[in-house]
Order: C-alpha cells, then structure tokens, then sequence
C-alpha cells in the first residue's frame, strides 16, 4: 500500500505525493501525455513517465493545486460561461461543467496553452485565483 506522501511536501497547500497507486501507475504509462493529475486523494501526483522539464513539472503542480483548492471548496470556485470553442475543445474531458470550468481556470493560472482564447469574465477569474493562491 503507498504511503501518503512525501511529508512536508505542498503545493500551495496541497500535498504532493510520490508514491502512486497501481492503477494510477498504469494510467500514466499508457498516457505519457499526462503530466500529473489532481488525484481522488487530493494530492498532487506528476506522471514519472511523462519527459517534462522541471520548469513544466512547476506548472503542472500550480494546476493540479488549483484543481483541488477549488473540488475542496477552498478557493472561489468559477462560474463564468465556456465558449462554444472551448466547449468543444474540452468534450471528451468531461461531462460535468464544474469539472471543466474549474479545469480551464487551472489551466489559465498555469499558463496553459490549451486555456484557448479566454473571455474578459475568464481573465478576471483567474486574477482572483492567482490572489487567492498567491500565484505571480
């Protein structure tokens, strides 16, 4: 059984944990594209298979932090509009707005670029986060 994590390790205040669970193992073999998730632990895990530079890795973790700041419910949670592009950029990620809201305004505090063509309401969204989370 993996233990918790690396102990004094956040992220924002998030754990970051380096032992993965085996279906998380596999998950990231198959999918080298993925560079980390938010796990259902609210850790942050970074997919060791996954060739990324450190400065990448440092981005990964800004997102996933913001990712499980916003599920705790402890930082302003988005409800701003997705644009029909962006609807459709993010269709196959998941079936629940809230899960895509949160993902595209953890992408945008992160820098990245599949945080396509951001509305006003958006940028203002992610100046808050930024506060909140203490992001530069």
């Amino acid at each position: 059984m993996p233990g918790n994590g690396t102990g004094n390790k956040a992220v924002y205040g998030v754990g970051l944990r380096d032992v993965l669970y085996p279906g998380e193992d596999a998950y990231f073999k198959s999918n080298p594209n993925v560079a980390g998730m938010a796990a259902e632990d609210d850790h942050i895990i970074i997919n060791p298979y996954s060739p990324r530079t450190d400065a990448e890795k440092q981005a990964v973790m800004v997102n996933e932090a913001a990712r499980v700041l916003m599920r705790r419910g402890d930082a302003p949670r988005p409800q701003f509009n997705l644009t029909p592009m962006q609807m459709e950029k993010f269709k196959d990620y998941s079936k629940n707005i809230d899960d895509i809201r949160q993902t595209f305004a953890a992408r945008m505090i992160s820098n990245d670029p599949s945080a396509i063509e951001p509305t006003d309401e958006q940028k203002a969204f992610a100046v808050e986060l930024r506060k909140y989370m203490g992001v530069k």
